[in-house]
């Protein structure tokens, strides 16, 4: 599954947040920012993506993926030096 599909399908699922996929051999590196996932427990976070991506990984499409998920306040911080 490219980067792009993975991409459009997290951000048509997840309104209003910014997703970033790379891909590195079989392993896909997804980083989702946005208020989503305020108030949420990495865990829940973590929920929120499998939730829209497990018919890809259960059907093979997705093999590994490491997943990131910022509020837009964290990730401002985390910007920051």
């Amino acid at each position: 599954m490219s980067p792009e599909a993975i991409k459009q399908l997290l951000k048509a699922n997840l309104t209003d947040c910014e997703i970033f996929v790379e891909v590195s051999g079989s392993h896909y590196h997804i980083t989702a920012i946005g208020q989503i996932f305020e108030g949420k427990t990495p865990v829940q976070r973590q929920q929120l993506l499998y939730r829209v991506l497990g018919t890809q990984i259960s059907e093979g499409h997705i093999h590994a993926v490491a997943m990131k998920t910022y509020t837009s306040e964290e990730w401002r911080k985390g910007q920051k030096g």
